[in-house]
C-alpha cells in the first residue's frame, strides 16, 4: 500500500495513505490490522483524512514500515468486529456539522422574513411538547423551553427564539449521541470471546474445534461455567442458564430438551448438547442493545440525582420569572430568566463525563459496564480477592504428581487431564497442559463427568468411581481414605504447592502438586490499594489454611479466609453491606460468581471463566493487577468531576438568573451565556481524568 510519513517522533508516527477516499470499513480494516501487532501500543485511522496515527515500540520502526507496505486494503485478512462504533460516530458528526452549517447559511443568505417564518415553523414541536407536558399535570424543562420560545415570539424577538431552538437542537444531538455511544460501547464490551468449542462428532466423540468450523446443524457441548457461543436448540441435557446479557433476568433459567438457547448466555450449572441453528450468534448485538436501553445500568446514583434535580428546579425558575414580572413589570427582565434552565447542562455533562471515563478506562484495558460501578469503586472501602488466578498467576503449572498405592504417575496425570479438560478453571488448564506436554493422549473411557462448583469432578471408569478436587471434596464429602502405611508420605507433601487430590474407588490415588506463584506485582498493588482508600483488603480462597496463610503473608492482605465455599464469599460481602461498607470483589473463576454478583462492583480478570466475565461489572487485564489502582483513581476523579460540574452548573446558572432579574443581561445574552457554558462544560467533561 502506497503511503507517506507526515510526522514522526520517538514512538509515534503519523502516516498518510494515498487513497482519494477511505470508507469506514476500510479505515476499520487498517486500524485493526495495525493494532494486531504486539509492538503497536495504539493505532487510530481517520477515514476523512486517510491518516493513520500509530504509537509503537520504537525498536520496531522498520516493522511498522513493512506492515504498511505489505497491507492490501482489499485482500489482507483482518479480523474486524461486526460493530466498531465508527459509523455511529460519523453519523452524529455529520448531523452536527449540517445543523451548524444550516444555521450559518440561514443567517447569511436567507431574507429576514423567510428566516422568521422558518423560526416560527421550527418552534411548533417545542411549544406542542410543552403544552402536552402541562396537560399531563407536569412542570418540567420542556415547559420552560416552550415558554422561552413562545415569549420571544410574542415579543417579536425572532433572533432570540431562533438561537434558543438552535442550541436546544445542539443539546439534543449531543445527548442522543452520548447515549447511543454509551450503549454501543457497552454492547461491544459484552461481545463474545469464544474461540473454541467442544463438538460432538458423528462417532460420538467430543472434539475441540475452532468456532469458525462449526456449521448449522452441528452439535456442540457446553458445560458449567462456559458461555454458549452460538444460537441453537437443546438436543439433550439440563442446565441453569444465566441470560442476563439477553433479557436482564437476574435469576438463571432452566433449560432442557428442545429449549432455545442464545449466544452470549452462560451455563451456570449443568451440561447441554446444543444443535446449532445460527452460526456467529446472529442478532446477539441487537438483543444486547435492546436490553441495555431498557436498563438503568449506565446511570450512577449521582447522575440520577442530577437528572431529577434538573426537573425539580423548573418551578423555581418559573417562580423567579413571575416574581420579577410582578415586581418590575419588565418583560425583558422576566424573559432573561426564562432563557436559563439547569436541565441541559445537568443532563448533558454528567453522561458525557461518565462516557469519557469509561472510554479512558478502556485505554487502560479496563472494561466498565456502567457509571454506577465506577461510583461504587470510588466509594468502596473493602476489596475482596480470590487467590487462584487473581493474586496468583492465571497460568499455574503442574510441578509433580505424587502417587499412592501402585499407581503410575503418567497414568494418573492422563486420567486427571481426561476429567479436567471439559471444565474452565486455571488449575484444570494446568493439568491438561502438563499432560499435553508429556504427550499423554487418551480416549475418553469415563462415563459422564459431574462437576460440583468449588469442590471437584466425579465420574466412573471401569466400574470404579473417580473423584478429583479439593481436600474437603475428597476426604469429607466423598469419604475417601489414604492407603495404609502411606500416611507419612501424605503428611510430608510440600507446603509451597497447592494440592489437587484424586481418588479411585474411594482410595487416594494421587496428589497433583500445582505451582501457583504469586504475581510479582501483587504485594505492591495491595499496599497501593490501602493507600488509595481501601481500608480492608481481604483474600478468600478454597485452598488450605497452610497455603492461604503463606500467600497472605507474602501479599500483605489485611485479612484472609481459607477453605471457603462460593456461598461463604457472598455471605462475607453481605455482612460487609450490613455493616454499612461498599465492597469490590475481584475474581476469575466459576466459584467467584455469587460473590461477583453480591458485590457493589464485581471485577473479573480477562482470562477468567466466561461466567465470571459475564456476571462481573468490570473486567481488567490479566497481565497486571495495577489496573485496579488505575480504576480506583479514575473512579475517584470521575466523582470529583461530576461534583465539580454539579456545583458549577448550579452556581453559574443561578448567577445568570440574578443578573437577568436585575436587568444586567438581556434575554439573548443569558441564552448565549447559558448555552455556551453548557457546551464548554460538556467539552471539558470529555477530557482525560488521568495525566
Amino acid at each position: 500500500m502506497k503511503c507517506k510519513i507526515l510526522h514522526e517522533s520517538k514512538d509515534r508516527m503519523r502516516v498518510h495513505v494515498y487513497r482519494s477516499h477511505m470508507t469506514p470499513a476500510e479505515a476499520d480494516r487498517l486500524e485493526y490490522y495495525l493494532g494486531s501487532f504486539d509492538y503497536v501500543k495504539k493505532a487510530s485511522v481517520s477515514e476523512r483524512t486517510s491518516n493513520a496515527i500509530i504509537y509503537y515500540d520504537d525498536s520496531h520502526r522498520e516493522d511498522i514500515l513493512s506492515a504498511f507496505s505489505s497491507f492490501d486494503i482489499v485482500n489482507t485478512q483482518v479480523s474486524v468486529p461486526e460493530h466498531t462504533g465508527r459509523e455511529l460516530r460519523i453519523e452524529y458528526e455529520d448531523r452536527m456539522f449540517f445543523h451548524i452549517a444550516q444555521k450559518l447559511i440561514r443567517q447569511l443568505i436567507i431574507p429576514t422574513p423567510v428566516r422568521h417564518a422558518i423560526v416560527l415553523f421550527k418552534s411548533i414541536p417545542y411549544i406542542l411538547k410543552g403544552l402536552k407536558t402541562l396537560l399531563e399535570g407536569k412542570l418540567e424543562v420542556s415547559v420552560l423551553d416552550a415558554t422561552s420560545i413562545a415569549v420571544s415570539l410574542i415579543r417579536g424577538d425572532y433572533d432570540t427564539a431562533g438561537s434558543v431552538i438552535f442550541l436546544l437542537k445542539v443539546g439534543d444531538i449531543m445527548e442522543e449521541w452520548t447515549h447511543k455511544k454509551s450503549v454501543d460501547d457497552l454492547a461491544r464490551t459484552m461481545s463474545l470471546n469464544v474461540d473454541k468449542v467442544w463438538m460432538l462428532s458423528d462417532d460420538g466423540q467430543e472434539v475441540l474445534v475452532n468456532i469458525s468450523d462449526v456449521k448449522e446443524g452441528d452439535n456442540i457441548i457446553v458445560r458449567t461455567g462456559s458461555m454458549i457461543p452460538l444460537d441453537g436448540a437443546v438436543m439433550r441435557g439440563e442446565a441453569s442458564v444465566n441470560q442476563a446479557s439477553m433479557t436482564g433476568e437476574s435469576a438463571p433459567v432452566h433449560k432442557s430438551t428442545d429449549a432455545l438457547v442464545y449466544a452470549g448466555t452462560v451455563v451456570e450449572e449443568g451440561e447441554l448438547t446444543i444443535t446449532v441453528q445460527k452460526t456467529h450468534g446472529l442478532g446477539r448485538y441487537d438483543r444486547i442493545v435492546a436490553m441495555i436501553e431498557e436498563s438503568e445500568k449506565l446511570k450512577s446514583e449521582t447522575e440520577a440525582r442530577a437528572s431529577h434535580l434538573a426537573d425539580r428546579l423548573v418551578p423555581y425558575t418559573f417562580g423567579a420569572t413571575l416574581l420579577t414580572w410582578l415586581i418590575t413589570w419588565n418583560a425583558t427582565k422576566a424573559t432573561s430568566i426564562l432563557m436559563v434552565d439547569f436541565c441541559c447542562a445537568l443532563k448533558l455533562s454528567m453522561p458525557i463525563a461518565v462516557l469519557s471515563a469509561m472510554r479512558e478506562a478502556g485505554d487502560h484495558k479496563i472494561s466498565v459496564k456502567g457509571g454506577k460501578f465506577m461510583e461504587a469503586v470510588a466509594d468502596a472501602t473493602t476489596i475482596v480477592f480470590d487467590k487462584t488466578g487473581t493474586l496468583t498467576h492465571a497460568n499455574p503449572k503442574v510441578n509433580d504428581v505424587v502417587t499412592f498405592g501402585d499407581n503410575d504417575k503418567d497414568e494418573m496425570l492422563r486420567l486427571a487431564a481426561c476429567l479436567e479438560e471439559h471444565y474452565p478453571h486455571s488449575i484444570a488448564n494446568a493439568v491438561v497442559k502438563a499432560a499435553d506436554e508429556k504427550g499423554l493422549t487418551h480416549e475418553e473411557k469415563h462415563t459422564k463427568a459431574i462437576y460440583i462448583v468449588a469442590h471437584g469432578i466425579s465420574s466412573t471408569i471401569d466400574g470404579q468411581k473417580v473423584c478429583i478436587g479439593s481436600h474437603h471434596f475428597i476426604f469429607e464429602d466423598e469419604g475417601c481414605t489414604i492407603p495404609e502405611s502411606e500416611q507419612d508420605k501424605f503428611d510430608k507433601l510440600p507446603d509451597e504447592y497447592s494440592h489437587l487430590y484424586m481418588a479411585i474407588g474411594g482410595t487416594l490415588a494421587a496428589v497433583i502438586l500445582i505451582e501457583d506463584p504469586i504475581r510479582t506485582e501483587a504485594p505492591a498493588v495491595i499496599q497501593k490499594l490501602k493507600e488509595v482508600g481501601f481500608e480492608n483488603v481481604v483474600m478468600m480462597t478454597g485452598d488450605s489454611e497452610r497455603t492461604a496463610r503463606s500467600v497472605a503473608a507474602k501479599t500483605g492482605v489485611t485479612r484472609y479466609f481459607s477453605e471457603v465455599l462460593p456461598e461463604d464469599k457472598a455471605a462475607f460481602i453481605k455482612a460487609e453491606h450490613e455493616a454499612g461498607r461498599k465492597v469490590v470483589m475481584v475474581g476469575d473463576g466459576i466459584n467467584d460468581s455469587p460473590a461477583l454478583s453480591e458485590a457493589d462492583a464485581g471485577i473479573a480478570v480477562s482470562t477468567g471463566a466466561s461466567i465470571a466475565r459475564e456476571i462481573a461489572d468490570i473486567t481488567i487485564s490479566s497481565e497486571d493487577l495495577s489496573g485496579l489502582i488505575t480504576l480506583k483513581k479514575l473512579s475517584a476523579k470521575l466523582m470529583d468531576r461530576i461534583d465539580f460540574n454539579y456545583r458549577t452548573i448550579i452556581g453559574f446558572n443561578s448567577l445568570l438568573i440574578l443578573l437577568g432579574m436585575f436587568g444586567v443581561l438581556t434575554p439573548t445574552a443569558t441564552s448565549l451565556l447559558h448555552n455556551t457554558s453548557t457546551v464548554a462544560l460538556g467539552i471539558r467533561s470529555m477530557t482525560d481524568l488521568l495525566e
